[in-house]
């Protein structure tokens, strides 16, 4: 019963080569459903700025010349507005480790490329939850002991072990 609750719940990370969009650009992110069988999205996208910091474009993981012949940011980003689609008929709930970066982009990204973004206008924190459920807001980082999947700077395992640490933390808070 718990877990039905939570299908309409999906947890997202970004890569980026620069601190915020439009000046520079989104290079990958992935997105997993909190809970049900449905297969995570994974999508990498070309520049859409000529601007971009070697340092953070580093993070991911690819090269500047890998980053130019990724797909365009049009295709990525409907493609996920469909995957949005098979999670849940209900407005879907986004969670983040760090929503005032994650959020930025995929909000400018939908908007920009798939004309809308179906995910309303904000995104959960992670470490937010935690805090209250713990009573402290000093204490913001506990929940991330509870991935699985390590923390690597892929986004795709980067929203898995997001993902299972906050289902733990939610099935914790419910005493399940």
């Amino acid at each position: 019963m718990i877990k039905s609750k939570l299908t309409q719940h999906i947890v997202i990370d970004v890569e980026a080569d620069g601190p915020c969009p439009g000046l520079y650009s989104m290079v990958c992110f992935a997105a997993v459903s909190l809970v049900g069988s449905q297969e995570p999205f994974y999508g990498r996208m070309a520049p859409i700025s000529d601007q971009w910091v070697p340092d953070a474009l580093a993070v991911s993981g690819f090269t500047r010349k890998e980053h130019l012949a990724f797909h365009d940011a049009s295709e990525t980003m409907k493609a996920f507005v469909t995957w949005c689609g098979t999670i849940s008929d209900e407005r879907l709930i986004s969670w983040s480790d760090n929503p005032a970066f994650d959020w930025q982009f995929v909000n400018y990204y939908l908007w920009r490329f798939a004309g809308h973004n179906p995910l309303g206008f904000s995104m959960r924190r992670i470490g937010d939850l935690y805090a209250g459920y713990k009573g402290s807001v000093l204490n913001s980082q506990g929940w991330r002991n509870r991935r699985i999947t390590a923390h690597d700077h892929n986004p795709l395992n980067d929203a898995k072990g997001n993902a299972e640490a906050l289902l733990a933390v939610i099935l914790e808070m419910r005493g399940g």
